[in-house]
């Protein structure tokens, strides 16, 4: 059974990237960069596009229940998130929606089946095709807080911006979701944006982090 969308090719491969995408999983298509192999480049500072990774939203007053039937643990309030313990990221935008953003542990493969498996009915839950509306950029390094300094007027620092914590703001002028996902490993921020203003916020990413000799990087120093 396909997904109830066939997931484009990202913005950011169809416009062009020097860096050729592979297929992973059941057929995703990431970045593969083999010219930076270790992890320096990733904690250096870095930013990796995951748009092709699976997410999926709901809205409802039983969005909750539902996501809690299939084993999500789930934020307590609204702009916060949660990993899961496969790699997974519940978002909780509001009282009664939620984003839940795939792992690559299984290439979104979970998310995958959590779309497939929802049908209307008449409980409360309506589904919310992300991957249809939002592109997915991971801005990871030392330096993720200065960057977005130069970007968002929310302040960032990390002392501030907690690990689980949303900013639904603005970055450089488009409207954006930025989740705090660090681990002990790695400081790094999850962007969201409209997939129409993808290209344009990877190009000013690419600018933004050229002054800490930050770089393009392919999922394989995420695995």
């Amino acid at each position: 059974m396909q997904s109830l969308y066939q997931a484009e090719r990202s913005p950011i491969e169809i416009g062009g990237s020097q860096v050729a995408y592979q297929s992973f999983g059941l057929g995703k298509r990431f970045l593969q960069d083999q010219s930076f192999s270790d992890e320096k480049t990733i904690a250096q500072c870095s930013i990796v596009d995951l748009t092709n990774l699976s997410r999926l939203g709901f809205r409802g007053q039983d969005a909750a229940a539902y996501l809690s039937s299939y084993g999500f643990q789930l934020p307590q309030q609204p702009n916060q998130a949660i990993q899961q313990e496969d790699g997974c990221w519940v978002l909780r935008l509001s009282l009664t929606e939620y984003c839940v953003l795939g792992s690559l542990q299984d290439f979104g493969e979970r998310v995958s089946q959590l779309e497939q498996g929802w049908q209307m009915d008449e409980c409360a839950n309506y589904l919310l095709p992300r991957q249809d509306s939002h592109a997915w950029i991971q801005l990871s390094g030392a330096p993720v807080a200065e960057v977005m300094a130069k970007l968002c007027a929310v302040d960032m620092r990390l002392d501030v911006f907690q690990v689980g914590q949303i900013a639904q703001t603005s970055v450089a002028r488009i409207n954006a979701i930025v989740v705090n996902v660090s681990d002990p490993n790695t400081h790094k921020f999850n962007i969201l944006c409209d997939r129409a203003a993808a290209l344009y916020l990877w190009g000013v990413l690419q600018d933004a982090i050229e002054e800490f000799d930050g770089k393009i990087s392919g999922i394989n120093m995420l695995l």
